[in-house]
């Protein structure tokens, strides 16, 4: 493998170079100020997970920060979670005095409450039907943001909507229609997009025809409208008001954007057509489809797995002389993902490069995750010259799923090929980047080179480094300095019991049972547990008589169905192996009230335990058939004729051993 010292220096040049660029410095200061924002936030909702949201602000008002509305909005948030994942009454009353006290503190800080703070706040308490309360928090609204009231007109409809107050709603429409006028069309707009999310297309078009959608506030609110009115099969009433914005000249973008609006919200109708209909709606009014209408039809097409269709409007949009945003192109490559339909990216690579589409880091990160999960490395490879030819720098991470793909196939060669590339392409490696070399390396001066070159290119150390390590250590048959790794200083702290893990799974694989064991003790007693994957690996490596205790507390750690299945039958296995057909029936029963039907249950025990027995001893054999007449005779599980003839199988085979033996005697 090639020398990565290299890594640990930046010329001088480039240093100046940087200092001298006084954009880039200015574009990093807005980046940093940024990612700082956020780490605060983060830090915001960590606390409040430990302390509670008023703890929080405590907090944080005695270091002499406050969250600012972002973080309130955060800390409102998990109150309204937390009142929505219990079925206590008390405790969610109590998460909603905890709001009123965080709208109490906004106050005080002097920051307005806006929509985006009290929303989650009012849509809970419209799904709960907690009228009362809501009205509460309405009045506490309005005196604190009096320019709130159109808005809190929304909510309202929606409440009474959700509750079926059939006396309110009719007042509500009542009262709009008895009081037209200039200074009631916000609150009327706000009753009647409220409107547009129920079935009640008598009100709807009621109130349309009172307020005329041609006097609603914003296309967006326009947009809401047609979606209704697509919903609710109302074809001629849409088409009508279409027709009013062409011959009012109405911008030609946003009538577009209203068909397309009206078109995906048709229900239970194929994608094809309502396609078809956007088409025929377009020609009909002489209007032309914009990128983003075009982008509606797409997603659209994507939320129905209908992925060739989408590229289809892709490539018409394309040769109409329209693009394409990043966005949208990277909503179809996750369907591509979702519907394993990876070799798409060949044709989604040739469009962007044939129509000279906007992409990104990102792109190309989801385009060579589709080529590796078709098993097409040198095609993943391939996308990082692409990248450089469209002036976009590869990242470390992409070389590093390409380098983690080749290792994983056992081509160290041309692992080592890319990690070249990397080099010329001056690419810092990360943490990453070095456990895949450390984790692969063959011989142990290699595993102490690279664990060097980490440490002198200043590299902080993650705990896949030190997994890394015991892995390395262990394949090259250093079992004593895989023990030692755990005492190496750089390890985090939080980390140390998950790296311990790994140790006791690697120490189990390699026979040295009772010092994994003397760990794993340890590991309990810090109050951590181990993975289901470790957990197995104990399991899996136990064989000796006078162990069936501790198995049992092993199979107590695990809640992961699969997993717990797979343990059970073999432990199953463990107490066929040495003779203790009590606790196998035990464990039989308990597999049997964890699965849905006695066939899955002796469907799972064929798979996991009596096929394997068919090429076991003869002892081991005579213990089985004893315990498939037990659980007959105890749980009521029947043999499947799959079962009876693998253990037939193995008599014949036990019978002909036998003969042999006697034979040779």
């Amino acid at each position: 493998m090639p020398n990565l010292s290299w890594l640990s220096g930046v010329s001088q040049s480039k240093i100046i170079l940087q200092r001298t660029d006084q954009s880039r410095n200015k574009k990093q200061k807005c980046v940093f100020d940024f990612n700082q924002e956020k780490r605060f936030q983060k830090l915001i909702e960590v606390c409040a997970k430990i302390l509670g949201p008023e703890a929080t602000l405590e907090l944080f008002g005695k270091v002499g920060r406050e969250p600012g509305v972002k973080g309130y909005n955060a800390l409102v948030e998990m109150c309204i979670d937390k009142a929505r994942g219990t079925d206590d009454e008390d405790i969610a009353i109590e998460e909603l005095g905890k709001v009123f006290n965080l709208f109490k503190s906004m106050r005080e800080q002097g920051l307005e409450l806006q929509e985006q703070t009290y929303r989650p706040l009012l849509l809970y308490m419209i799904d709960m039907h907690m009228v009362e309360e809501f009205q509460f928090f309405c009045i506490v609204i309005k005196d604190e943001n009096p320019s709130s009231v159109t808005r809190l007109g929304y909510y309202e409809m929606l409440l009474w909507l959700k509750v079926d107050n059939e006396e309110k709603i009719r007042g509500i429409c009542n009262y709009i229609a008895e009081n037209d006028g200039e200074d009631m069309s916000d609150i009327q707009e706000s009753y009647l997009l409220a409107l547009c999310e129920s079935e009640r297309t008598e009100e709807i078009l009621k109130m349309l025809e009172i307020i005329g959608i041609k006097n609603i506030s914003s296309a967006e609110s326009v947009a809401k409208i047609f979606q209704a009115l697509g919903r609710l099969l109302l074809e001629p009433v849409a088409e009508k008001f279409l027709l009013d914005f062409k011959t009012s000249d109405h911008e030609a973008d946003n009538i577009t954007n209203f068909i397309a609006s009206y078109a995906v919200s048709i229900p239970n109708i194929p994608v094809e057509d309502v396609i078809k209909k956007f088409k025929d709606l377009h020609q009909r009014l002489e209007v032309s489809p914009s990128s983003s209408s075009y982008e509606k039809l797409i997603l659209h097409s994507c939320e129905f797995l209908k992925v060739h269709v989408a590229l289809e409007i892709v490539d018409e949009m394309c040769e109409a002389g329209l693009t394409l945003s990043v966005d949208v192109l990277h909503s179809i490559l996750q369907i591509c993902d979702k519907t394993a339909e990876y070799n798409l990216v060949h044709r989604i690579f040739s469009t962007i490069r044939r129509y000279n589409l906007e992409s990104n880091n990102e792109t190309f990160r989801s385009m060579i995750d589709l080529f590796l999960k078709m098993k097409d490395i040198e095609g993943a490879y391939k996308m990082l010259d692409d990248l450089e030819e469209l002036n976009l720098k590869p990242t470390a991470k992409m070389y590093n799923v390409i380098i983690a793909e080749y290792f994983r196939e056992g081509n160290i060669s041309d692992g080592v090929r890319v990690l070249e590339h990397m080099q010329c392409a001056d690419i810092k490696p990360n943490s990453q980047t070095f456990s895949y070399l450390i984790r692969n390396s063959k011989t142990e001066e290699d595993i102490v080179k690279y664990y060097e070159e980490l440490k002198q290119s200043g590299i902080v150390a993650t705990k896949q480094i030190f997994m890394a390590l015991i892995y390395a250590y262990a394949a090259c048959g250093q079992l004593e300095k895989a023990k030692k790794v755990i005492l190496d200083p750089l390890i985090p702290p939080n980390s140390l019991n998950q790296i311990k893990a790994v140790l006791v799974s690697v120490l189990a694989s390699q026979s040295q049972l009772s010092e994994a064991l003397v760990i794993y003790e340890e590991i309990k007693k810090a109050g951590y547990k181990l993975e289901a994957k470790d957990v197995m690996s104990l399991i899996e490596h136990t064989h000796s008589d006078g162990e069936l205790d501790r198995l049992l507390l092993l199979l107590e750690e695990l809640y992961d169905t699969d997993y717990w299945n797979d343990a059970c039958c073999r432990i199953i296995l463990y107490c066929i192996w040495n003779k203790h057909l009590s606790s196998a029936v035990e464990l039989c029963n308990l597999l049997k009230d964890k699965l849905e039907s006695d066939e899955q249950v002796m469907e799972v025990l064929f798979d996991k335990v009596f096929s394997l027995i068919e090429e076991s001893e003869s002892s081991h054999l005579h213990t089985c058939l004893e315990l498939l007449s037990e659980i007959k005779d105890k749980l009521g599980l029947l043999p499947s004729q799959k079962c009876d003839d693998s253990l037939l199988r193995a008599c014949a085979n036990a019978n002909a051993n036998a003969t042999d033996l006697h034979n040779t005697e």
